[in-house]
């Protein structure tokens, strides 16, 4: 099984150096401590004023640096942003790395994916939204309507090796297995 989530999986490599994270884990268990959206009724906004976790909302990952309209995880409150669906489900990101039994969470647990787990991977909508219309949904209905379309899609063209091996250079494969990558950013 392989389920997109239309939200970041990290920051930019930059963020972490500067807070002293040295992988994915430690990102999600010190995200967790400083924003800690998974509480019951908490909201991103509860834990944005004077948080010294914000991170500058001009720094960018590579795989948005790689795509035309992507948004920095740090940009709150403008058309088209991911940062509170970012920092509302980190947590739960954390949570299912935590507990669900073999799952494969990409390209943090490496960019090869074994045949017998399933796969987590960050997907954006935009860049499939016009491959699958689908007349009479609503944005969100129809964003969700295109992943599970491509992801079908690729899964049946047996497609997803070229998907989950993007053409990087070694040093950007280091950065993307701290920042992230976006499936089917090539």
């Amino acid at each position: 099984m392989i389920i997109g989530i239309d939200h970041a999986f990290s920051f930019p490599v930059s963020y972490l150096r500067h807070h002293g994270l040295t992988d994915w884990d430690a990102f999600l268990d010190d995200f967790v401590a400083h924003w800690p959206t998974d509480r019951p009724d908490a909201h991103v906004d509860d834990f944005r004023r004077g948080n010294l976790r914000s991170g500058d909302a001009r720094a960018l990952r590579l795989c948005e640096r790689w795509t035309a309209a992507a948004k920095s995880v740090f940009q709150f409150d403008v058309q088209g942003s991911v940062a509170k669906s970012t920092h509302a489900g980190l947590p739960w990101l954390r949570a299912l790395r935590r507990t669900a039994a073999g799952l494969h969470c990409w390209p943090f647990d490496g960019f090869d994916v074994p045949q017998d787990c399933s796969v987590l991977a960050e997907v954006y909508p935009s860049l499939l939204r016009r491959r699958y219309p689908q007349a009479g949904l609503k944005p969100d209905e129809q964003d969700a309507f295109a992943i599970a379309a491509w992801l079908a899609d690729m899964d049946r063209r047996d497609a997803f090796p070229r998907y989950f091996e993007p053409p990087l250079q070694p040093d950007e494969i280091e950065v993307a297995l701290s920042e992230g990558w976006i499936l089917g950013v090539t």
